[in-house]
């Protein structure tokens, strides 16, 4: 029986839904989707400096790192401080059939887009039968040799 493989089901495991995890995400929100041989994350990285994103793939846990800095005004009185700043990461262990090696990425309006490629040996693939002429029926030939035998 063949089943559906989706190789971030441990994520979704992990970390449940996209939507209900932004809170929990450290500021991250995502999106993921697949479409042909390749999955597309999109992540909201509003105001962070493109220099210090960082994206690595350690095993089947891809990490994405990024920087936002606190705005300081010398003796500016902040009547309302809610954008957080510091260091935000999120891990996502993946399943197999990624091509991990071939991801890339891009960073623009605020959004990091990753793009992962399905490995070559996760793409389907069709097997071809051999078709072989001439095939003798079993019956045919024990009723010679039965017969040769007798003579």
């Amino acid at each position: 029986m063949a089943t559906y493989w989706d190789p971030f089901q441990e994520m979704d495991r992990l970390f449940g839904t996209v939507a209900g995890n932004a809170r929990q995400s450290g500021g991250m929100p995502m999106d993921l989707f697949r479409t042909g041989d390749h999955y597309v994350l999109s992540m909201d990285l509003p105001g962070v400096d493109p220099g210090t994103i960082d994206v690595s793939v350690e095993d089947r846990t891809l990490t994405v790192r990024a920087e936002r800095t606190q705005r300081s005004d010398g003796d500016a009185q902040w009547l309302v401080r809610e954008r957080p700043a510091g260091t935000f990461a999120r891990q996502l262990t993946v399943g197999r059939g990624l091509a991990l090696d071939s991801i890339s990425a891009s960073y623009a309006d605020g959004v990091l887009s990753l793009t992962i490629p399905v490995s070559e040996e996760a793409k389907p693939r069709k097997v071809e039968v051999a078709h072989t002429a001439g095939a003798t029926p079993i019956g045919q030939g024990a009723t010679e040799s039965q017969q040769t035998i007798e003579s």
